[in-house]
């Protein structure tokens, strides 16, 4: 016979453990925030040091680059601190560097998409490559965002050709479309899940033609806003790939759109090169600084606070949206 005292008994959950848990996620943002807001701080400090007094020089002479190795330091350092966070959280990296060239550097719109466009292609050629040596990637996926965004993306370029990009409208149109990708990419980094899980109940049980026509439907989108901001292939494209694919990993997802993000960001950025917006100094300074702040980043991930560093993450792209519409 087995005794009272023999069978377990679920037991109601203890207050002072909700208390505690609910104590360790607050305390875990605070930690997260703290650390992004003293990392902006210092970041900024140490670029105004560098470049401040030479910001203006740059873009009314474009030859004084060269001239100016301490500007060089600055870019660097501006891609040390926007890898190490692409290291820590996994956004991409131009979520960070365009806001970043436009802000704190005075570059033109046109240009710092450009340039962030064949930074972002050559540290994705590593991921893609390691994903296909894997194995990991849906091939058919990819070719169907490929199949909307490499069209979308060459008529976006000819329309800025025709509409003589650099000029004060363009600009303040890419920078107003920037800062509206921006504030959803902080959107779908909080509520990615609650957006996924909206969107498979609308969809309903997946249909093969329905998801193919909407996957290139996806590349099309992606593709036009790429080209405009540098932004779109990360957040935007995985989340709308989780709600078209339930059924498929996500690292599969995800994984597929890295190799995707690969063509679209090169041919972008060639569309840029070919209207005069890359600034191939600018480029190479921002890899040396961050390609070992991901590697540095990769490695102190797994210290920190994921969910923290996401919502404070969010913050930022947040302020820095709000910012650029003002």
């Amino acid at each position: 016979m087995i005794g009272t005292r023999d069978v377990w008994w679920p037991q109601p959950p203890d207050p002072s453990s909700r208390m505690c848990h609910a104590g360790m996620a607050v305390t875990s943002v605070g930690l997260g925030a703290v650390f992004c807001a003293e990392l902006f701080h210092v970041s900024h400090l140490v670029i105004d040091q560098l470049h401040c007094p030479r910001r203006l020089a740059r873009h009314q002479d474009p030859s004084l680059t060269d001239e100016w190795p301490m500007t060089h330091l600055a870019f660097a350092f501006s891609g040390l601190i926007v890898g190490l966070l692409v290291g820590l959280t996994g956004v991409g990296a131009g979520s960070l560097m365009t806001p970043l060239l436009i802000l704190l550097f005075a570059v033109h719109p046109a240009r710092a998409v450009g340039s962030d466009l064949l930074y972002a292609a050559t540290t994705k050629v590593f991921a893609a490559g390691i994903h296909g040596f894997r194995g990991s990637v849906d091939w058919r996926v990819t070719g169907l965002l490929a199949t909307g965004s490499v069209p979308a993306t060459i008529l976006t370029i000819l329309f800025a050709a025709s509409t003589h990009w650099k000029n004060g409208h363009t600009g303040a149109l890419i920078t107003s479309v920037l800062a509206i990708v921006l504030l959803v990419t902080a959107l779908l980094l909080i509520f990615q899940s609650q957006v996924v899980r909206l969107g498979a109940r609308f969809m309903g049980e997946p249909r093969p033609r329905r998801t193919m026509a909407l996957t290139i439907l996806t590349g099309v989108i992606v593709g036009i806003l790429v080209t405009l901001t540098s932004i779109g292939a990360g957040a935007i494209g995985v989340t709308a790939l989780f709600v078209l694919y339930p059924r498929l990993p996500a690292s599969r997802l995800i994984a597929s759109d890295i190799v995707h993000a690969v063509p679209l960001t090169l041919i972008a950025g060639a569309g840029h090169w070919w209207l005069g917006d890359v600034d191939f100094g600018l480029v190479g300074s921002l890899l040396v600084g961050s390609i070992p702040g991901v590697i540095l980043g990769s490695l102190l991930s797994v210290r920190m606070p994921d969910r923290a560093l996401r919502l404070c993450l969010a913050a930022i792209l947040t302020i820095v949206g709000i910012r650029l519409l003002m």
